[in-house]
């Protein structure tokens, strides 16, 4: 995957307009923004559906998290935001020794101030809330650079493959 590729459907924020409000918070229950998490390029978010019960969900922040030296050394502060809540978050958290911070965007602000809120589930529903899953990058002045995001729930970012993108960019 090629960033030139990357989307594969076009939904979120625009390319290279300015990031929407992050309405977020961590595992101690506090707000954070986006420059709060920001390296010295920017940041890397992943959105997805829930540490809990997506199988696919829990692999792709495994996979995250064993390139997150790697992003981090190319300059980028990395996040996943889910609409789970923060005890969730954190026990996953903790179990897998996640090296970056999992975000609790319970009431789905952040989602939909992204425009990746599924509407498939009805607010009130057991599922409302989730994103369409996908990787957004923001650039240290708060626009967006790239956006990865897939039909379905099942494909994702590779990122390994993204890492490699980004490496070349930076050259």
């Amino acid at each position: 995957m090629s960033l030139a590729q990357a989307v594969k459907i076009d939904i979120g924020p625009k390319i290279n307009g300015i990031a929407p409000r992050f309405d977020v918070t961590n595992n101690q229950g506090r707000q954070v923004s986006i420059r709060d998490l920001s390296g010295e390029k920017g940041l890397i978010v992943l959105f997805f559906r829930s540490a809990d019960w997506c199988p696919f969900c829990k692999q792709h922040l495994i996979e995250f998290n064993a390139q997150a030296e790697n992003l981090k050394n190319l300059g980028y502060g990395l996040a996943a935001v889910s609409y789970d809540n923060s005890e969730v978050l954190k026990t996953f958290s903790e179990k897998h020794n996640m090296s970056y911070p999992l975000l609790s965007d319970i009431d789905a602000k952040t989602m939909i101030n992204y425009d990746i809120l599924n509407t498939q589930y009805n607010k009130g529903t057991e599922h409302y809330g989730i994103p369409h899953p996908g990787v957004i990058i923001i650039n240290k002045q708060g626009n967006i650079t790239h956006k990865h995001f897939f039909e379905g729930y099942k494909k994702r970012v590779k990122f390994a493959e993204l890492y490699q993108d980004l490496k070349t960019l930076s050259l």
